[in-house]
This record gives C-alpha cells, sequence and structure tokens, in this order.
C-alpha cells in the first residue's frame, strides 16, 4: 500500500493508463507514443524539454503534468534551483491563479527528495 504521494501517484497513474491503453484505441496509443517520443533527446536536451513541459504544465494548472515533470526533472538530476527558476515564469506568465499548484508542486518535490534518501 503507497505510503506517500510519490508512490500514491505513481501507483494511481501506472493503473490507471494500463485501463487506458487496455481498449486500444489508435487515438489513445498515438497520443502516448508521441508523448513518449516529444521528450527524448533532440535539438533540445531532455531537460530542457522537461522543463519547458514542467512550465506549460503549470501554466495549465495540470497537477498531474506538473508531478510528472517534477519526477523526470529529479531523474534527470536538475537542481531544485533551475525547477524553482522554471516554476518561477510560469507563476509570472500563469499569475496568482498558478499559486496553489506551486505549493503543491513544492510539496512533490520535497517528497521526490525523501524518496532518494
Amino acid at each position: 500500500m503507497p505510503n506517500n504521494i510519490v508512490e500514491e501517484f505513481n501507483a494511481y497513474r501506472s493503473k490507471m493508463n494500463e485501463k487506458l491503453l487496455e481498449d486500444n484505441n489508435k487515438i489513445i496509443k498515438r497520443i502516448f507514443n508521441l508523448d513518449t517520443n516529444a521528450y527524448m533527446e533532440g535539438v533540445l536536451p531532455k531537460k530542457t524539454k522537461e522543463l519547458l513541459g514542467l512550465g506549460n504544465s503549470m501554466v495549465l494548472r495540470c497537477d498531474d503534468c506538473v508531478r510528472y515533470h517534477l519526477e523526470e526533472c529529479h531523474k534527470l538530476g536538475i537542481a531544485k534551483e533551475e525547477v524553482v527558476e522554471a516554476l518561477s515564469i510560469s507563476l509570472l506568465i500563469g499569475g496568482t491563479i498558478v499559486v496553489p499548484h506551486l505549493r503543491r508542486a513544492f510539496e512533490y518535490w520535497e517528497a521526490l527528495d525523501k524518496t532518494k534518501n
């Protein structure tokens, strides 16, 4: 049984992604594939792409997306200071409505740091 927000998020995401893909819907599968391929190394490094994904997710106020990109940033070894700077730009662009999502992003980053110890 998951005991923290990182484990809970990943367990739920995995379970529901499996359900989404079970139906073998061509459009859903293609979107998942496009998303996977978009974040691979390319002209822009994966680090840049993940920070862009994080920033866009924050402005769009998608907590699941923010968590996903925070986790990818964490796996890539991106420093908290870089993440915070990226999030601050998102706050500037998105306005104060983004503040609640910023709080949850900080909470999730702290949980990610605890998982590596």
